[in-house]
């Protein structure tokens, strides 16, 4: 079985990362369950099919790894929103902040972060 590139293996660990940073209390496992219905229709409709290819290609120039970081950050914050929206509506708002709060962060040091991998 081929393994994914590496921007899909650091799509994971951001969205775990994002996760943690929530803090326990707040912070719940990441399962299908966090994932919007459409998306993981999406995604059920792709893994029947197999590895999708893109998923082996790098990106080739800083411009393509940049939008592939923001991808994975945006996809890190929904996972996020759908953990707080799974959480007592006293403490739904403040993992709200928190979540919007890291992907800002995130989004802010992205394109360093590109920079730095040269």
């Amino acid at each position: 079985m081929r393994q994914p590139a590496i921007p899909f293996v650091r799509a994971a660990l951001c969205a775990a990362a994002c996760l943690v940073t929530l803090g326990s209390a707040q912070a719940q496992e990441s399962s299908d369950q966090n994932v919007p219905a459409a998306t993981a229709r999406q995604q059920a409709m792709e893994i029947s099919r197999g590895d999708p290819s893109r998923w082996f290609r790098e990106d080739a120039t800083a411009a393509a790894r940049l939008r592939t970081l923001h991808k994975e950050i945006a996809a890190g914050l929904q996972e996020a929103q759908g953990n707080c929206r799974r959480m007592p509506a006293a403490e739904r708002a403040a993992c709200n902040k928190e979540a919007r709060a890291i992907y800002q962060q995130e989004m802010a040091g992205a394109k360093a972060q590109v920079m730095a991998e040269r």
